[in-house]
């Protein structure tokens, strides 16, 4: 077997896994169900990533790499907004999105959900510099939130869909969707002195931001 068949296989059995494990979840997921979806022997899997745990990390793997391209292609682009870069990125995540799903609500999946931290704590320490008032809660904390909603998305997205009146997946969904979020995000709720007097009134000490 060359190496660009060897790659192959190895590709096959990781969109397998992918697969397997957002239907049947990790625990229930079998190394010979796996292979046979991929069209490779148990023995093939196992000379590729070894174990079955080796084998899920190398699904995150997977994920947190396609979400980090994504995101370059973003940062690169001389011309926003004349790529649907919300469309680009469920359309990447459409077919894994039960293993996404699943794996988020069992509480894997840390390379994923850490690599959109990362990279959404990058984005706002450009925003930051624009902000009028200062952040209150440290960058992490508010990337780490930001993350989970957005996640919310692929994680309920029948209820979004309903709540839209058209599938978030289908392409008048992914535009729906990106002209819901440039709203969201262009015209807050609360302004930055709504916001203090409320946070005045919270009971308790605030966190030193770090």
């Amino acid at each position: 077997m060359d190496s660009r068949e060897d790659l192959t296989a190895r590709a096959r059995i990781r969109d397998a896994a992918l697969r397997h494990f957002g239907e049947h979840g990790f625990d229930r997921a079998t190394i010979r169900g796996i292979a046979a979806t991929a069209e490779v022997s148990s023995g093939l899997v196992r000379h590729h990533f070894g174990s079955k745990e080796a084998l899920r990390d190398a699904c995150d793997a997977h994920l947190a790499r396609m979400v980090s391209e994504i995101n370059d292609r973003v940062r690169a682009d001389p011309a926003p907004g004349e790529v649907n870069y919300v469309s680009v990125s469920l359309a990447a995540v459409g077919p894994y999105r039960d293993y996404i799903r699943r794996a988020l609500v069992e509480g894997r999946a840390e390379p994923l959900f850490d690599k959109v931290v990362e990279l959404s704590a990058d984005w706002m320490a450009e925003a930051d510099k624009k902000r009028s008032d200062r952040p209150v809660v440290t960058r992490q904390a508010r990337a780490t939130v930001s993350t989970a909603m957005a996640l919310a998305v692929t994680m309920l997205h029948e209820h979004v869909s309903r709540g839209l009146g058209v599938d978030v997946f289908s392409p008048d969904g992914e535009d729906l969707l990106a002209r819901v979020l440039l709203d969201l995000h262009s015209h807050p709720m609360l302004s930055p002195d709504e916001a203090a007097a409320m946070r005045a009134r919270l009971p308790g000490k605030p966190r030193k931001r770090r």
